[in-house]
């Protein structure tokens, strides 16, 4: 027995797809530019330089083993290569609240709406899920960084 899928059951379901799609990929894209983790206590970040140290240390010791030079000059090299990255790439600014991202998520979202891209219905299930803390950093849950739950313990749920 052969079943037929309707029209409207099939821009149904491309419209459910979409929505999922942009569901997924929009909050991706709002939250890309928010990389920066939050800063740690002194005696961990003094922990974690000196740890980083000694892995680059390794790391350079291996790399001038591999190579058949002296560690110093693998050093020199890696240094020069972070100094040209560090300045090819654009100063971080500060880390935008969560409001900033809802407030840019929105506007993202009602310029889509504009050109077409998605509806109203479509831009209002989006954000309603956003404010649900349904994505990474955003809503109310304490979802982040850190994942679902993080949040949750330092509430103390």
């Amino acid at each position: 027995m052969s079943r037929t899928i309707s029209k409207k059951q099939l821009l149904a379901g491309l419209a459910a797809a979409g929505v999922l799609t942009v569901g997924i990929a929009a909050p991706a894209v709002a939250f890309a530019e928010d990389s920066s983790t939050p800063s740690a206590s002194s005696s961990e970040g003094t922990d974690r330089q000196q740890q980083r140290a000694d892995r680059q240390s390794e790391f350079a010791e291996a790399l001038a083993k591999e190579l058949g030079v002296s560690k110093d000059k693998v050093t020199a090299a890696l240094d020069k290569v972070r100094e040209q990255n560090k300045a090819d790439r654009p100063e971080r600014g500060e880390r935008p609240d969560a409001a900033d991202r809802q407030a840019a998520l929105k506007e993202r979202l009602n310029q889509a709406v504009k050109d077409g891209k998605l509806t109203q219905e479509q831009a209002d299930a989006i954000t309603k899920a956003a404010e649900a803390g349904v994505f990474p950093g955003g809503g109310d849950r304490g979802h982040g960084h850190g994942g679902p739950g993080k949040g949750d313990q330092a509430k103390g749920k």
